[in-house]
């Protein structure tokens, strides 16, 4: 891998890493020439250790290593993005990241009503909550709930109305989501399934 990096005055560049699955930035190390040309012969990410002054791969001592997937310079050549799959967490405090963040795929808003509906159920607020009557009601209410909203999507996707079509397209992915659920899965499952049937 031929690739131009202009380190800096110290003969170093910023390493910045992150997990190839979750897109998780997991920490921000420093490379020089000899710990980036022991990354590519090793594929197990190693660093310049500006405090040990001495090279160091990650998970020397853990065995908590960063496995190397990809190597990427930006437009200056004067930072890397170093895409990983790590083996456990990577910060050296226990923590999946060094900004203690869980490091888990992110699906924007798709997550963030994942973890509302798990809150909802946990809680068993049947008369606050939708999500909990409705789960009250068991696994077979969902599912029907489902199938009553992928035959509303059907019938707008038939009509000219995009905005009742996307209405009724939001009622059946948040009711999918439920369902998800209710059967012990998430986003991440369905993704994994998605990806072992790509060729």
């Amino acid at each position: 891998m031929i690739m131009t990096i202009k380190y800096d005055s110290n003969g170093l560049v910023p390493a910045i890493i992150q997990d190839v699955t979750t897109a998780k930035v997991l920490m921000l190390g420093y490379m020089n020439e000899e710990s980036y040309q022991k990354t590519i012969e090793t594929n197990k990410v190693t660093f310049f250790s500006r405090s040990k002054q001495r090279l160091w791969t990650k998970g020397e001592e853990s065995g908590n290593f960063l496995n190397l997937v990809s190597i990427k310079n930006d437009c200056d050549n004067d930072s890397l993005l170093i895409q990983v799959n790590p083996v456990g967490p990577t910060c050296h405090k226990g923590t999946d990241t060094c900004w203690a963040e869980e490091n888990k795929s992110s699906y924007g808003f798709f997550s963030t009503l994942e973890d509302v509906i798990a809150e909802r159920v946990a809680n068993k607020d049947t008369k606050k909550s939708y999500v909990a009557s409705l789960f009250d009601k068991g696994i077979n209410k969902v599912a029907q709930k489902v199938g009553e909203e992928a035959v509303e999507t059907v019938i707008e996707a038939m009509d000219n109305n995009d905005e009742l079509f996307l209405y009724e397209s939001a009622d059946l992915l948040f009711h999918y989501l439920m369902l998800l659920q209710a059967k012990g899965f998430t986003l991440k499952d369905i993704e994994a399934e998605l990806k072992g049937r790509h060729k």
